[in-house]
């Protein structure tokens, strides 16, 4: 059953189009924040916390199609028929997914640093770490922050991370539920299943310093996405909104445009 996620949405009182975007594995809609804003002097943005992430519904059932599910009822809730689509990593995977079941509410996606393919599990630390730290007994940030950095050493990425918190009366809790990502997560890094060739035109934007997309990928991606381009972004890592956001501003609006 879908659920009402919740969303920003950056106003552009001029425009008729509309671009949504989705963060990744542990994120939220702020991640995007910096970009979104500046998108949205052409464009009405809306960043979403995607279901289990951020202030969205927690629910015991996730899965791409429910995600995607989520998606069209906020376009639909928005009276948006057709819009543009951003999804990075497991926002990627999701509107690959989206794009299959709902190809009428797709003008053009852009799926940032991630392919349709398996990967191997590498996530797991951090599973550990919400699951195994006390983060109600943290009296600030920096204690849990402390407390996080024998299991990641990346101070940015510990960051990242620690965004999930929420101050309570006393400690810290988890915006995210936890049990439910976990469950989900061999389907979140497995293959994307589609039913139909995507039509929809398509950008896959991939860092020269990540390696969750390959150049030996795209014979398999353009079997699946008929009408695809790719654009690497160089120097950058997968975070590459956060890493290189005026090139991702550029390709962004260049593809859009």
């Amino acid at each position: 059953m879908a659920v009402n996620l919740n969303h920003r949405i950056y106003s552009n009182v001029i425009s008729l189009q509309h671009i949504f975007i989705y963060h990744g594995l542990f994120g939220m809609s702020d991640n995007w924040h910096q970009l979104a804003n500046q998108l949205s002097e052409h464009y009405n943005v809306i960043t979403v916390d995607q279901r289990n992430h951020g202030k969205s519904p927690h629910t015991p059932e996730m899965s791409y199609e429910a995600m995607a599910e989520d998606v069209s009822l906020l376009m639909d809730n928005l009276s948006v028929k057709k819009a543009y689509h951003v999804g990075h990593s497991m926002g990627g995977k999701m509107i690959m997914k989206f794009v299959d079941l709902y190809p009428e509410k797709v003008e053009k996606l852009i799926v940032v640093d991630i392919a349709p393919k398996a990967y191997v599990p590498s996530h797991t630390s951090y599973f550990n770490a919400f699951k195994t730290l006390d983060f109600s007994s943290f009296k600030t940030r920096k204690d849990a922050d402390i407390a996080l950095s024998a299991l990641e050493k990346n101070m940015g990425i510990r960051q990242f991370l620690l965004k999930n918190l929420n101050k309570e009366e006393f400690g810290y809790s988890l915006k995210i539920n936890v049990s439910t990502i976990e469950n989900f997560y061999p389907e979140m890094i497995g293959v994307v299943k589609f039913n139909h060739t995507i039509t929809s035109p398509t950008l896959f934007v991939y860092g020269s310093l990540s390696d969750y997309i390959k150049e030996s990928d795209f014979n398999h991606i353009k079997t699946i996405f008929s009408n695809v381009q790719f654009k690497k972004v160089d120097g950058s890592g997968h975070w590459i909104h956060a890493e290189k956001p005026i090139e991702t501003l550029k390709i962004i609006t260049d593809f859009f445009h």
